[in-house]
């Protein structure tokens, strides 16, 4: 198998690895995978009550939470702080070494700091936990060995032990840091759950993306941009036609005394001329369904896909809170949203 390495910015080398090895490539990933497993199934048998005052503590303190390590500890710390934040819960990353040249100034007076380190032993660890603590301010530990220096100095500490790292040598940090991973989701899902933290309030914090828009696009946003399509039950179908084509949502709604009594789509016009050659004489009631699928104004944008998805249609009609028609959505709107 021939493997492409850059030497320079304008040729491909190849090495080329024996087929032995390639056949172990699969065996390796297996083995990594099943190692962290086991690592992660393990943990739920290390936490504790230790566990539990610590996300009571985190929960009822006014202050922030800071997330610390070092190495990579502190790469797992910045995704904590990430996951944290957008679960509710305030915190700012403070790397290790940063903090003991000038950072600490980050940590205020009621900020709880989880410092994560898996052997706990660290010389940054071991001069900046004392800071902390002078400073009056409570620490997690998260570490892979409770009776560290971290572990013994911490207020709460979380055991994050793995019997081995994924890496052959047992020195790259690979099944220690997806352990601190798991334990910061863990943290970070029980104080969501302690805030009551609904979809609504996540949306607040992801207003961007496919993600953030489903959880607050409106039917009112989309249909705001659409033409009205609307005949009246005894328009002739030439009317009708140029209506749904001037329109350009593929549908008119059909009305009766300005009350919505049916739908016309422009299948239903495909379907009429296959089969009535002469059509001066058809009116928009002779080929309207009475029965057409509705949604609130106000309603979510993804209730709208969840509803033409169940019924396997394009386009929905949109009536306001007093049930008068005021526009349509079309499929293609979820999708240029992203939604879809």
């Amino acid at each position: 198998m021939l493997i492409p390495y850059f030497k320079d910015i304008t040729y491909y080398h190849y090495n080329i690895i024996p087929l032995k090895k390639t056949n172990t490539i699969l065996k390796t990933a297996k083995e990594t995978i099943l190692t962290e497993s086991n690592a992660i199934a393990n943990l739920t048998k290390l936490i504790d009550d230790n566990f539990e005052d610590a996300i009571k503590f985190i929960f009822n303190s006014k202050g922030r939470v800071i997330v610390t390590g070092i190495g990579k500890s502190a790469n797992i710390a910045t995704k904590i702080v990430a996951t944290l934040n957008s679960t509710g819960t305030p915190a700012i990353f403070m790397h290790a070494a940063d903090a003991i040249h000038g950072d600490l100034g980050n940590v205020q007076k009621n900020d709880v700091v989880i410092c994560i380190s898996k052997s706990g032993n660290t010389p940054e660890i071991k001069v900046l936990v004392p800071f902390i603590r002078n400073y009056g301010n409570k620490i997690v530990a998260i570490t892979g060995n409770i009776d560290s220096y971290l572990g013994k100095n911490a207020d709460f500490t979380l055991n994050a032990f793995v019997e081995k790292e994924a890496c052959p040598n047992n020195l790259a940090p690979t099944t220690s840091t997806t352990a601190q991973l798991v334990l910061g989701d863990a943290i970070a899902i029980c104080l969501l759950n302690l805030r009551g933290f609904t979809g609504q309030d996540f949306a607040k914090y992801h207003p961007g993306g496919a993600l953030g828009k489903r959880l607050y696009l409106r039917v009112s946003d989309l249909v705001k941009n659409n033409l009205v399509p609307k005949v009246e039950t005894t328009d002739s179908i030439a009317k009708v036609i140029v209506e749904i084509s001037e329109k350009r949502v593929g549908v008119t709604a059909v009305m009766e005394s300005d009350e919505l009594v049916g739908i016309i789509t422009d299948g239903d016009i495909r379907r009429m001329l296959s089969k009535t050659p002469e059509i001066t004489a058809i009116k928009a009631s002779d080929i309207m369904g009475t029965k057409p699928k509705k949604i609130a104004f106000d309603a979510m944008a993804i209730d709208a896909l969840n509803t033409m998805e169940t019924n396997n249609i394009s386009q929905i009609l949109v009536v306001n809170d007093k049930k008068k028609y005021v526009g349509v959505i079309h499929i293609h709107d979820l999708i240029k949203e992203g939604i879809f």
